[in-house]
């Protein structure tokens, strides 16, 4: 938590806390005392509107003390001291976070712009030299499959393979991204054509954008009885985000209920135009289980292809798109890519990410061995040192020694930025104590996957949840089986584990019970989220509401030698003892405090109902009047499960 106090900001900006206060409240902040805690982001923007900003400065999100020392024209001792006052120790070569630089910053009078870090990109000497030269050559589209979940995207393109996917995915929802290619008859030639399938839930939106960034043409599946679903709209914002063609096919013709005409309006509705009312979309009509329409579509994909003219050079130094990886139990990393430009062979030393090797087989999409990939070609890649991130690029260098050196170099920095990370979490002071204080609550996880787009897309899933009381933190994430390493990490870090389709070793449920480590695993990445969900509903403090009990009107005033009696009449519910009462002349409120005694007639009661007269006491309070009205209510310990916890849309990724 990167956090300054109220009463520091007011005496910085030379107001009083009341004038901040204020100012803080006009923008929307929820602020009480001088002690409440801001962000530095929000500081800065209070500054902007006061006129009293700080200059800018733009740094990166990772830097030692003497770098920022340097950046910021300062003393390398007065960044230490900035630093000491949140707590942390640092020595001259440390790595700082981002949230440490932009606190520094801030008390050395400076707003940080960060810049973009970029991947070390492999300098051109560490390329092999291009083939015989050959110029860039047409090359077959790649098509990618987007739409609402359960509209028919696997079933269509398995309908197209003639091969059965959607069967063998859990809950008939694909799981991750798979890539084929497909040969049709065009022109009276062979014409190849690459398709990637997406999968069809929301919380995949990230694969779902990766698959748009490498495609050529968007096919937007619609099914013709459900027309527009929101997730069909989150699949045209991709597509559009990645300046594509899209063509419309619009599924399920064949069910009783379907209609093409509507599912036109509405996509006209959302600017997507069919070509017959006069835009420039093509709409095919298709039905993937009775197979109807398929041919229309792949020759409206190739006329498509056609006009793009989509040109790769073969003999270019090779380069390739990483669309899915895994860790295979007899192969080792295995990583599927697509292949942008330049040739592919057995042999080749490659890079990709912090993974390299040298590639031991190429696979395509039927699983045989292929000697090459020429582009567009999508194929398994075996042969590397790790599991590389999905959406890597995959680049063939020199040797195997410079691939190993570019690994390394990307691998330290990765390591410098989450060290970094992990040290500003444990050393500032704010969220620690709000943490301890019961204010914000931190629910940690440990996640495994079969894949590392399952990864990706769960990890984004659960990062997207929010609720200003509940921070949930994914403490570590990777592909393979729940191990005894990972249960080690979750008990020593009092977190959850969570393994989407995988299996937790016999070792590590042994560890787990003896732990008492929760081990949650799933098949449907919907339940995970709506459990995780219900987790941190739990972990929420119940909240203190306020129940009416009823209304009594003062009529008569005795004093007597233990205190001032208000004669009185319930006007509505009952008057409990040792509730909670508040006292009101006219609309003014007097007192607030506990009903000490409730008598009727001569007798003590517990309670007295709406019709009856009574004698009240109200513990602490002796000033009544005729006309008074005692308020009687009592507060309760309320269950915030009926709570929601958010979920921020993902951004469309261009």
């Amino acid at each position: 938590m990167n956090r300054i106090r109220v009463g520091d900001l007011a005496k910085d900006l030379q107001m009083s806390v009341a004038e901040l206060l204020s100012t803080l409240t006009d923008l929307g902040v929820e602020v009480n005392n001088a002690d409440s805690l801001i962000d530095i982001s929000t500081a800065q923007a209070v500054r902007a509107v006061l006129d009293k900003g700080h200059p800018e400065v733009e740094l990166p999100p990772t830097m030692t003390v003497r770098e920022l020392a340097q950046a910021l024209g300062v003393a390398s001792t007065q960044v230490q001291q900035k630093l000491m006052k949140v707590g942390v120790l640092a020595g001259l070569n440390q790595q700082l976070s981002a949230d440490q630089i932009e606190r520094v910053a801030y008390e050395l009078g400076y707003s940080v712009r960060w810049t973009q870090a970029k991947e070390p990109e492999v300098p051109e000497s560490a390329r092999p030299r291009a083939a015989s030269a050959g110029g860039p050559q047409p090359r077959p589209p790649v098509v990618t499959i987007l739409g609402h979940v359960d509209h028919g995207k696997t079933t269509l393109l398995d309908a197209i393979r003639r091969t059965n996917v959607a069967e063998g995915e859990y809950g008939g929802i694909t799981q991750h991204i798979g890539a084929y290619q497909v040969e049709v008859e065009h022109a009276g030639e062979r014409a190849k054509i690459t398709f990637l399938d997406t999968p069809g839930h929301e919380a995949f939106t990230a694969m779902r954008a990766r698959g748009a960034q490498v495609t050529d043409i968007a096919v937007l599946v619609v099914a013709a009885d459900d027309g527009v679903m929101p997730q069909t709209v989150e699949a045209l914002n991709h597509a559009k985000a990645a300046n594509v063609p899209i063509i419309v096919a619009i599924n399920k013709i064949d069910k009783p209920e379907a209609n093409p005409d509507r599912v036109k309006q509405q996509l006209a509705e959302l600017g997507v135009m069919p070509e017959e009312w006069g835009g420039d979309t093509i709409f095919v009509p298709v039905s993937a289980k009775q197979r109807v329409g398929l041919n229309d579509l792949l020759e409206s994909i190739l006329l498509v292809a056609e006009v793009q003219e989509l040109k790769a050079d073969p003999n270019a130094p090779a380069e390739g798109v990483v669309i899915e990886s895994k860790l295979d139990k007899g192969r080792g990393p295995v990583a599927t890519i697509i292949v942008q430009q330049g040739t592919f062979k057995q042999g080749d030393a490659v890079v990709a990410g912090e993974a390299y090797g040298r590639i031991k087989a190429l696979l395509d999409d039927r699983g045989n061995r292929v000697p090459k990939a020429t582009p567009a070609m999508p194929v398994e890649v075996v042969g590397l040192s790790a599991v590389p991130n999905a959406g890597e690029k995959m680049e063939v260098v020199k040797d195997e020694r410079t691939a190993r050196q570019i690994a390394m170099e990307r691998e330290q920095r990765h390591r410098q930025e989450k060290l970094a990370s992990q040290r500003a979490r444990v050393t500032m002071k704010d969220l620690s104590r709000l943490i301890q204080e019961g204010e914000i609550k931190e629910l940690l996880v440990v996640l495994k996957a079969d894949v590392h787009g399952s990864v990706e897309a769960v990890r984004s899933s659960l990062e997207r949840l929010e609720h200003p009381e509940v921070r949930l933190r994914v403490l570590h994430a990777a592909v393979g089986n729940i191990t005894e390493s990972d249960i080690m990490l979750a008990s020593a870090s009092n977190a959850l584990v969570i393994g989407f389709n995988v299996r937790v070793e016999p070792e590590a449920q042994r560890v787990a019970e003896q732990e008492r480590v929760e081990v949650r695993t799933y098949r449907i990445i919907y339940e995970l989220v709506e459990d995780i969900k219900a987790a941190m509903l739990g972990m929420l403090q119940p909240s203190i509401e306020e129940f009416p009990l009823g209304k009594a009107e003062v009529r008569a005033v005795f004093s007597l030698p233990r205190g001032t009696v208000a004669g009185c009449y319930v006007t509505e519910g009952k008057i409990v003892r040792n509730a909670e009462a508040r006292v009101w002349r006219k609309k003014e409120l007097l007192y607030t405090g506990k009903i000490a005694s409730l008598r009727h007639l001569r007798e003590d009661v517990r309670e007295i109902a709406q019709g009856y007269e009574c004698g009240i006491m109200v513990d602490g309070f002796s000033d009544f009047e005729e006309g008074d009205t005692i308020e009687c209510f009592e507060r309760r310990e309320v269950s915030r499960a009926g709570h929601t916890i958010t979920q921020r849309s993902a951004t469309a990724v261009s």
